[in-house]
């Protein structure tokens, strides 16, 4: 069975593929943005506002080169979130500082706790160091990251260890901190609807896949692992629900936000049928991103076993029974995953990566 699909839009990406990073989207309850950076700068464009056809946009200087760590936007656009080798920063539009967060370095073995980017830009080391992540939450008063220890007020003592912390967006101040016991190579959060709930995925290399669901009371944060080998990939529309896939890439899981516990699973291999193209007997498996079209439905998306073959193929999947309903059907060939856009829509990225598409079933508004 095949499913129809309408394109809602596309949106030019803003910057050059050659010199900057693909695209993305990030979205809250009320708003969506295009986010794309290079070495200089970052641009978030409003993919719900277009003015003359073009869609508004907001650029901030960027305080280090983008193999140096992520970044984030607000959802009010005010500020640039930057996760950094040796600090968490919030810039403005003008590029000026709002604050910063100091943090134990991400480079192995590197014990200092660096005062700015200038004393390792140009360390050969430092240019594959690890790295964190961050995340600013619905509502935008909350930024949530994972760093290494110590932090800028601990006072001169050597740790090791990595800490999710919650910051105050307005000022950086640390409200909560807790050890998330692991050892990340690279990390990527999962927002909740709820600005007290964040989900954080740790990629440990062969060592392990932590998932970490963690929440903020105002006065204490706590994690708790969903899992030792999973990635988050979406939140459900209504926060109930929470998918996963294993580090191997073999199954999606449905999960109870409000434990963590498994309720259902659906194994590619056996479920998604071969590649058309496929002469072998290559395995199937789910990309590393998906997305909620509504509480009950899922589009999955197998596009990186698919490479190989040509075509890239995504699925729509229904989570109440985890069966597999049928392939997406595209009014043209899209490549790449299917990526989680908010109010029932998902994203594709060209192959070029100078546009985005965004998509909704047929019918649905």
């Amino acid at each position: 069975m095949t499913i129809s699909v309408r394109l809602v839009t596309t949106i030019a990406a803003p910057m050059d593929p050659a010199s900057s990073g693909a695209p993305q989207v990030l979205h809250w309850p009320d708003r969506r943005f295009l986010v794309q950076r290079d070495d200089t700068e970052v641009v978030a464009l409003d993919m719900d506002v277009l003015p003359a056809g073009r869609a508004s946009e907001v650029r901030f200087p960027a305080p280090w080169p983008r193999r140096f760590g992520s970044v984030t936007v607000s959802p009010e656009r005010d500020a640039a979130v930057f996760a950094g080798v040796h600090a968490v920063r919030s810039v403005d539009a003008t590029g000026a500082t709002r604050w910063e967060v100091r943090h134990g370095c991400w480079c192995g073995g590197c014990p200092l706790l660096h005062p700015s980017f200038d004393a390792y830009a140009h360390d050969e080391d430092h240019l594959y160091a690890d790295g964190g992540s961050v995340a600013v939450s619905a509502g935008g008063r909350l930024v949530w990251a994972h760093v290494r220890a110590p932090l800028g007020g601990d006072g001169d003592t050597e740790d090791d260890q990595e800490l999710w912390v919650v910051l105050d967006a307005m000022d950086g101040r640390v409200l909560g901190r807790v050890n998330t016991t692991t050892a990340a190579s690279h990390s990527e959060h999962t927002p909740h609807l709820d600005p007290a709930q964040m989900g954080l995925s740790v990629g440990e290399g062969e060592e392990g896949s932590p998932a970490l669901w963690g929440r903020w009371d105002g006065r204490q944060l706590t994690a708790a692992q969903i899992g030792f080998d999973l990635v988050l990939l979406a939140v459900s529309p209504a926060g109930r629900h929470l998918l996963t896939v294993d580090a191997g890439q073999w199954s999606l899981g449905l999960h109870r936000a409000e434990d963590g516990s498994l309720l259902r699973e659906l194994n590619a291999q056996g479920t998604v049928p071969s590649h058309p193209r496929d002469t072998g007997d290559d395995r199937v498996y789910w990309d590393y991103d998906a997305a909620f079209v509504d509480e009950n439905t899922i589009v999955a998306g197998t596009s990186e076993c698919d490479a190989p073959h040509g075509t890239a193929r995504h699925w729509l999947v229904d989570v109440q029974e985890m069966t597999l309903r049928g392939e997406i059907s595209y009014p043209f060939l899209v490549s790449g995953p299917a990526r989680s856009a908010g109010d029932g829509a998902w994203y594709t990225v060209s192959k070029d990566r100078t546009a985005v598409h965004l998509w909704k079933l047929a019918g649905e508004i």
